[in-house]
């Protein structure tokens, strides 16, 4: 017996809310009904991101395309939509689609690390390396982005395909820095000093990555790499056998097969 009175005192507030709010009762009905459609659009091309992703985590990219192009019809500024089918057309091999895509999320947040990350990345794999330094730039710049070592990383890595061995370096330590546990930086940073004839510093690097447990071939190559040139044999070894075994099918295990029987 109490439900309405309750309902009705309710309604009440929000109409008024609605009077003083706007000025004008139906200018702020309109501005009211013109943002409730923005986030039902908004909400729609989440939803369809979100089911997208699901798709491409279980390899159907055609349903993935599918959601992804329908969100994007509810909201043409829903960055994360454009960052996901970026993915799905690089994954089908449209690269045109994905650059497009790739760059229109950077548009649209352009200062927020992981689209600058994304487009940075996109245009290292595919050799425009040297115009994706000052997108992962942009992506350690925002302070709100979880990840700037993941970006340095990048960074580094794009630096190497350069021949800039300085830069790298630099990337690479400035990522160690914020982030002592990235193994992928410590790898690269090895590599970066063994090249440039640095072994010795080389192997505090290795053997930091190695001491994370996440060993594969190219980094006990690398290993077998530094301590034979530090005259090392019995180090070298070491990683040659561990090699061996644990990744006896490997390019790099084939390779030092080859090497010692040939010698």
């Amino acid at each position: 017996m109490h439900c309405k009175p309750l309902l009705m005192f309710g309604l009440s507030l929000a109409l008024a809310g609605c009077v003083t709010s706007g000025g004008s009762n139906g200018q702020g009905a309109s501005n009211l009904a013109k943002a409730s459609k923005a986030d039902q659009r908004q909400d729609a091309a989440r939803v369809h991101t979100d089911l997208a992703q699901h798709y491409l985590a279980s390899g159907d990219l055609e349903n993935a395309l599918a959601k992804l192009q329908l969100a994007l019809k509810f909201d043409p500024d829903y960055a994360p939509a454009h960052t996901v089918i970026a993915l799905v057309y690089e994954k089908i091999n449209n690269q045109p689609e994905a650059e497009l895509h790739y760059r229109k999320a950077v548009e649209l947040e352009p200062i927020k690390g992981g689209p600058n990350n994304n487009l940075g990345q996109f245009l290292c794999r595919t050799g425009k390396a040297q115009e994706s330094i000052g997108y992962f730039r942009k992506a350690v710049a925002d302070p709100f982005y979880t990840t700037p070592d993941v970006a340095l990383t990048n960074a580094g890595i794009c630096q190497m395909q350069t021949n800039d061995m300085s830069g790298a370096e630099a990337s690479f330590r400035d990522a160690i820095a914020r982030n002592p546990s990235n193994g992928d930086a410590l790898f690269h940073l090895a590599e970066v000093l063994y090249r440039q004839g640095d072994a010795f510093r080389a192997r505090a690097f290795i053997q930091r990555f190695d001491a994370l447990g996440n060993a594969n071939a190219a980094a006990l190559k690398l290993g077998y790499d530094i301590e034979s040139r530090l005259g090392n044999t019995d180090a070298a070894q070491t990683y040659l056998r561990r090699l061996q075994s644990q990744f006896p099918d490997s390019e790099q295990a084939r390779a030092l097969k080859t090497t010692a029987s040939s010698q």
